[in-house]
């Protein structure tokens, strides 16, 4: 299987038209803070994502407090030249994990790409985004910081997480923003209202995370108590109480929908975010072969008119119970 390779935004950055998001490989869903078993799936999953053509990985200097960058290190350095390294700054953590704030000061931009580009044993990254806009620092000045890492070789294009449309254009008068990433799926539509519209607008690529709902959209999420203790999804609102219940409900329209279609849960919602647009790539995140394996699968899900008339009737924009985070 060779993945089709799309180009996203018109900045010139070329990447396949699925992604990996690697942040579970390390941290919120019940990972093991270490153990030779996770490590060793996880270094199958980048093998097997590679013999399939995948060339998108998407990580953060947060994501298990650095240890997520060292493992895609690891994992893809000696196949540099064929891979596109997005990975993210802004949100800062202690040692122990800590939430810590938002940062975008100019100089910080400078001090976090150097610590990433150590993580990650390589010499520049592909993509590299401000992952939460800093409230107390104008966007101009962050993307100025992002901008000179360019002149500098260390970076090859920008790209904001989780903006404001405002935010978004002010951010690309100061320097052309290659992409977008944002949440989307079929549970959560809102960037369609006017996230979708400005980038398109702007030539800016949309990197939809959590195309599958954080794994409620696969259908095999049946109760709260699925969760291990560590999965921070106990305590997110969707996967709690009444929320939890009215959500499952969405699932289960879904999954009768695949079911009728003969193809996963996944497959379907995942189908469905490849539908919106041919200048985005999904970055449906796995720690688990089968998982990767069931997400490529659904680039050859084909849907009619008709059938994504459906799934939008079954999910309309702000059919989810219970905020994001």
């Amino acid at each position: 299987m060779t993945l089709e390779q799309i180009k996203l935004g018109t900045q010139g950055l070329v990447v396949s038209r699925l992604g990996l998001g690697c942040m579970g490989m390390s941290q919120s869903y019940g990972t093991a803070a270490s153990g030779s078993a996770d490590e060793a799936e996880s270094l199958r999953v980048f093998e097997v994502a590679l013999d399939a053509g995948l060339t998108f990985f998407d990580t953060a200097d947060m994501y298990g407090v650095g240890k997520n960058e060292e493992l895609v290190g690891r994992a893809l350095g000696k196949v540099r030249d064929r891979v596109i390294i997005a990975t993210k700054f802004a949100l800062m953590r202690g040692p122990n994990g800590e939430m810590l704030g938002i940062n975008g000061r100019p100089e910080y931009v400078h001090s976090a790409v150097d610590a990433s580009l150590k993580r990650l044993n390589m010499d520049y990254i592909d993509l590299y985004y401000q992952h939460r806009v800093d409230p107390n620092v104008p966007i101009e000045e962050t993307v100025g910081a992002m901008a000179e890492l360019v002149q500098a070789g260390k970076v090859r294009y920008l790209g904001l997480s989780e903006a404001t449309p405002e935010q978004i254009r002010r951010a690309h008068k100061v320097h052309p923003i290659t992409a977008l990433q944002s949440e989307y799926s079929l549970w959560n539509r809102q960037p369609e209202e006017e996230i979708l519209p400005t980038v398109t607008e702007l030539g800016i690529g949309f990197v939809p995370y959590s195309p599958l709902g954080r794994g409620f959209l696969t259908g095999e999420l049946k109760s709260p108590d699925d969760f291990s203790p560590d999965d921070f999804r106990r305590n997110n609102p969707r996967f709690q109480g009444e929320n939890f219940q009215k959500n499952l409900k969405l699932v289960q329209a879904v999954e009768r929908m695949a079911k009728e279609k003969g193809v996963s849960t996944a497959q379907l919602a995942l189908a469905w975010v490849l539908a919106q647009g041919h200048d985005l790539a999904p970055i449906p995140g796995t720690k688990r072969v089968k998982y990767l394996e069931d997400n490529l699968a659904a680039l050859k899900v084909e849907l009619s008119e008709g059938e994504l008339q459906r799934l939008a009737e079954i999910a309309p924009v702000g059919v989810a119970a219970g905020a994001r985070y």
